[in-house]
C-alpha cells in the first residue's frame, strides 16, 4: 500500500520560475521575445533613471537615481529568493547599470531612448505572443520582466548542475 505524500512546498524561486515557464509556453516567436524582453528591461530602467531625483538622494551619491535604486532593490530580491542566482545576476545588473550611467551622460538622449526601448519592447512582446495569449500574456510578461534573466540563468545552472 502506498501512502499519498504531500508534495513539498515550492520555494519562492521555484514559484517565480514556474510562473515564468508557464508564460513561456505561449510564445510564438522566441527570438523576438528574447530581444523584446531585454529591450523592455533597458527601457524601463532608463525611464526610471530619467526621472527627477530628490536632493537627499543626490546628496548621498550622484550615481543614485530611481533606475539604480530599482536595480539595487531587484538585486536584494534576487538574494532573498536565491543566493546562487543573485550572484550570477551581479554581472548583468552591473552591465545594465554601466549602460544607464553612460546613457545619462549623453545630451538629451536618455528620455527618447527610454521611450523608444520601452515601446519597442512592448511591441516585441505583442509580436512574440501574436495569436497566442494576446494582451493578457503581454501584461504577465511585463509583470515578470525582472524574472526573465533569472529564468535564463536558472536554465543554465540546471544544465551545468549548479544548485539553485
Amino acid at each position: 500500500m502506498t501512502r499519498n505524500r504531500r508534495p513539498e512546498p515550492m520555494s519562492d524561486t521555484d514559484h517565480w520560475l514556474e510562473c515564468y515557464a508557464r508564460n513561456q509556453r505561449d510564445i510564438r516567436y522566441r527570438p523576438a521575445y528574447t530581444l523584446a524582453a531585454g529591450m523592455l528591461v533597458l527601457g524601463l530602467v532608463a525611464m526610471l533613471s530619467a526621472l527627477p531625483v530628490p536632493d537627499a538622494l543626490y546628496a548621498i551619491s550622484p550615481l543614485l537615481n530611481w533606475g539604480s535604486v530599482f536595480l539595487m532593490a531587484s538585486l536584494v530580491y534576487y538574494f532573498i529568493i536565491s543566493v546562487p542566482l543573485a550572484i550570477g545576476m551581479l554581472p548583468v545588473i552591473a552591465a545594465i547599470m554601466a549602460f544607464q550611467l553612460w546613457l545619462g551622460t549623453t545630451d538629451n538622449w536618455q528620455r527618447p531612448f527610454a521611450a523608444l526601448m520601452t515601446l519597442a519592447g512592448v511591441a516585441g512582446l505583442c509580436l512574440s505572443h501574436y495569436g497566442r495569449g494576446g494582451l493578457r500574456a503581454v501584461s504577465r510578461d511585463i509583470q515578470l520582466v525582472m524574472i526573465a534573466p533569472l529564468w535564463a540563468l536558472a536554465s543554465l545552472y540546471r544544465r551545468l548542475g549548479i544548485p539553485l
